[in-house]
């Protein structure tokens, strides 16, 4: 498929199942997979139409998807070795559709023998396109996105993080951590324009990182984990941190080491 027309399939598959959900779901079309992680009817029926497409399209690819991984965990596994893959997101930012705001979209990633290559998220309430080929650029509504650099001054970065535990929290003399907007789909985003300075996420699942690292990458950024490495589907577990302006990385993954001293004790 053309990457427009994936983009158009995302589009589609919103209009049809997943834009008239939206602040009108029934009672028992929200559900929990395990307890404070929503699943709606929404979700379900557009990563099947979605999944449907893409394997028509391209019937030796690995297609996984966040709900066919909620029944079977194993789906993941297979991306690192897959010579060809798709990551799907149906309804990413969950709690915010259910809650009735705008901030959710939709993610599909390519994988070519475990390397991202092509990535898009739809954000269908603000009605924005995000689109990322390897070696081509990153992409916002048609116009070419660069990441924006950080300022000189520690003091002025705006850190953000989805870890509700760690909100609120500084770091060696750096600004306390602020909540994400919930939403690896608009976190993203935001990030590449200059909203944010840094994502540090406590989870690292495909569907989640594989559409905004290659994104952020092409426009000049980097997603990596706590060590300094950059991210990949063999991370399954942990945390990352995303920055638009790489040269501030070594001093946030300074800051931040104590987290992943933490992770190795547990």
């Amino acid at each position: 498929m053309h990457t427009d027309e994936v983009l158009t399939l995302l589009q589609e598959v919103a209009a049809d199942v997943v834009l008239p959900r939206w602040r009108s779901l029934a009672e028992g079309e929200v559900m929990e997979k395990r307890p404070g992680d929503l699943v709606t009817v929404a979700d379900r029926e557009a990563e099947v139409l979605l999944t449907a497409r893409l394997h028509a399209a391209y019937p030796r690819a690995l297609v996984v998807g966040e709900e066919a991984t909620a029944a079977d965990p194993t789906l993941p596994r297979g991306l690192p070795d897959a010579e060809h893959a798709f990551t799907v997101d149906p309804v990413d930012g969950t709690k915010n559709f259910v809650a009735g705001s705008p901030d959710f979209g939709m993610m599909v990633g390519e994988l070519r023998a475990g390397v991202p290559v092509r990535s898009w998220i739809w954000q269908p309430a603000h009605r924005r396109a995000f689109v990322a080929e390897r070696s081509a650029g990153s992409w916002a509504d048609g116009h070419r996105l660069t990441a924006a650099p950080a300022s000189a001054q520690e003091h002025s970065w705006r850190l953000v993080t989805s870890a509700w535990s760690r909100r609120g929290h500084a770091y060696a003399g750096l600004p306390p951590l602020v909540g994400s907007w919930v939403s690896c789909a608009i976190d993203y985003p935001h990030l590449l324009e200059g909203d944010a300075d840094c994502l540090l996420y406590q989870t690292s699942t495909p569907w989640d990182h594989v559409p905004g690292s290659l994104l952020l990458a092409e426009a000049g950024g980097a997603l990596v984990d706590l060590e300094g490495r950059p991210y990949t589907t063999a991370h399954l577990g942990g945390w990352v941190l995303g920055v638009a302006d790489p040269r501030i990385a070594g001093r946030l993954l300074a800051a931040f080491a104590p987290l992943g001293r933490d992770a190795l004790r547990r």
